[in-house]
């Protein structure tokens, strides 16, 4: 096991809330046997206090028919990914991200620009449940390809810093713009500072675990202006898709813009009924305003 593979270990295993743990058990039984890992993930990570907050997980599947049947979820998973769910259990809420083995190794890797998976995954997660010895294994595997992703994609742009913590800083400011995004302007910089030694400790066994050697400057630049393209316009397309498969869809997204950016979000009756066209209707607006970028 490498170094970088071993600090990841390390971290998914840190025990968690036993609230947590239970709804992941109960997250891993409403899919069945195509349930291979489930990961805890997000800002409550951090919070002690978890009762009127959004509980963030990734379910991992065996396979997208094993966990839907070869129905338009599983397509929708496929062509998509991930599928985005409500949860609640035990008094507490969640919403749950849906890929199969296959993709989530594969989003945490540099063969993907989409940023969603790595530009997360390279920050703090919990492993709190998997179906077997080789559904843990995968799941470190699919993690220690998250952190290096994101140095590699965004070094060229941050320069050979002395201070690891401003690379760190410079490479999530990058992600954070190539999504549309609820968060404050200083989102990025406050993930890392509010866990400064841990990023100081991936630094190296993360630039050591590249897979792919630095790009010039100028390849890189227009990596991230396709980015910025191709992410917000996927953003849109997973939030059309998300009201079909999350009741109360758009009052989500309002909740969780007023949440992150401070704006009260209204939502008209009409957006309820309508919740594919209320949701997009709703995004120019808000992106007017500011509220998300």
């Amino acid at each position: 096991m490498s170094a970088l593979a071993r600090l990841v270990a390390d971290e998914l295993g840190i025990p968690v809330d036993p609230r947590v743990t239970a709804m992941a058990e109960a997250i891993a039984a409403r899919f069945g046997p195509a349930s291979r890992a489930v990961l805890f993930y997000g800002s409550c990570l951090r919070e002690a206090n978890l009762d009127g907050l959004m509980l963030d997980f990734y379910l991992i599947v065996s396979d997208y028919p094993a966990a839907y049947g070869r129905g338009w979820k599983s397509f929708a998973n496929r062509v998509l990914p991930p599928n985005v769910f409500p949860f609640e259990y035990g008094g507490l809420a969640a919403k749950i991200a849906v890929l199969s083995e296959a993709d989530f190794h594969r989003l945490n890797g540099p063969e993907t620009r989409n940023v969603s998976v790595w530009a997360r995954f390279a920050q703090p997660s919990r492993l709190v449940w998997r179906a077997s010895d080789d559904a843990h294994d995968r799941a470190i595997a699919a993690v220690a390809r998250a952190a290096p992703t994101l140095l590699w994609a965004a070094q060229p742009l941050c320069g050979a810093d002395s201070d690891p913590l401003a690379l760190w800083r410079a490479a999530f400011a990058l992600t954070y713009g190539a999504e549309l995004r609820a968060e404050r302007n200083d989102r990025s910089g406050s993930v890392v500072d509010a866990d400064a030694e841990r990023y100081r400790a991936f630094t190296e066994p993360a630039l050591a675990a590249m897979e792919k050697p630095i790009q010039p400057k100028q390849a890189a630049e227009r990596q991230w202006a396709r980015r910025r393209r191709e992410g917000k316009l996927l953003t849109l397309a997973r939030l059309a898709k998300a009201t079909t498969t999350y009741a109360g869809g758009v009052d989500y997204l309002a909740w969780k813009i007023s949440r992150h950016s401070g704006r009260a979000v209204a939502i008209q009756p009409w957006q309820r009924r309508h919740p594919i066209l209320g949701a997009l209707t709703l995004l120019p607006r808000l992106i007017r305003s500011g509220a998300i970028r």
